[in-house]
């Protein structure tokens, strides 16, 4: 379970209506059944299999969500690592860079815009940013996915103050035991890492916050004692 799915299911639980997406459709038609069975009464569920870095995908996303009545909450969860294994920057194809700025930087900002309006028209707008401790360390390997973040990063904090009715936080939700992070890591054990869904009742919190914008890791939502 990646992040994205893990989080679907504690808005569900929370009494949220919800547009989900992946690139996957047979995966993200499992996933929706799955979340489904945890929405409250009156809420519903939109799953739309796509890329984000796709217009068209992207106008399908923000037109399920004005279908529905608005949105009051956009998570920009979906990225791409990159090469794996991981290379060195002197190693990493400048057409790699692209597609990952693409995905991880691009297509956010594209969101946004599109979402603008309805974002505008909620009474309470949030914004959520997943990024990396890349952003701010420096790992080898690491270079063009932790650009893409510290972009990312930068793009939120500016946001924040453009638009300073709104909730946008970039949030790290620290190593989890997902997909990513074990591509990451090809053939080794990361099953020392926290499953995704220990990330979920401090980010559900957060949401249903009105916690100053900025950036943060999951133990800053979150005291020490309590992580895994």
């Amino acid at each position: 379970m990646g992040l994205g799915e893990a989080l679907a299911h504690g808005l569900a639980r929370a009494g949220w209506s919800l547009v989900i997406d992946a690139r996957g459709e047979a995966a993200l038609a499992g996933v929706a059944a799955a979340v489904r069975a945890h929405l409250t009464p009156g809420a519903h569920l939109v799953a739309i299999p796509g890329d984000v870095t796709d217009p068209a995908h992207r106008a399908d996303l923000v037109g399920a969500a004005a279908a529905a009545g608005g949105l009051d909450l956009l998570v920009n969860n979906a990225s791409t690592l990159g090469p794996s294994p991981l290379v060195p920057l002197t190693r990493l194809a400048v057409d790699a860079l692209r597609e990952t700025l693409d995905a991880n930087l691009v297509a956010p900002l594209a969101l946004i815009q599109a979402a603008a309006a309805m974002l505008d028209g909620a009474e309470r707008p949030r914004v959520i940013n997943v990024t990396s401790d890349a952003s701010v360390e420096a790992y080898p390997g690491w270079g063009g996915y932790g650009a893409s973040k510290a972009a990312l990063d930068r793009l939120g904090a500016v946001l924040a103050v453009e638009q300073p009715r709104w909730r946008v936080w970039s949030v790290d939700p620290g190593d989890l035991r997902t997909r990513m992070h074990q591509d990451a890591f090809p053939g080794e054990d990361i099953s020392d890492r926290p499953e995704p869904a220990t990330a979920v009742p401090a980010l559900v919190a957060l949401i249903e916050s009105d916690r100053p914008s900025g950036r943060m890791r999951l133990s800053d939502l979150v005291p020490a004692e309590s992580l895994p």
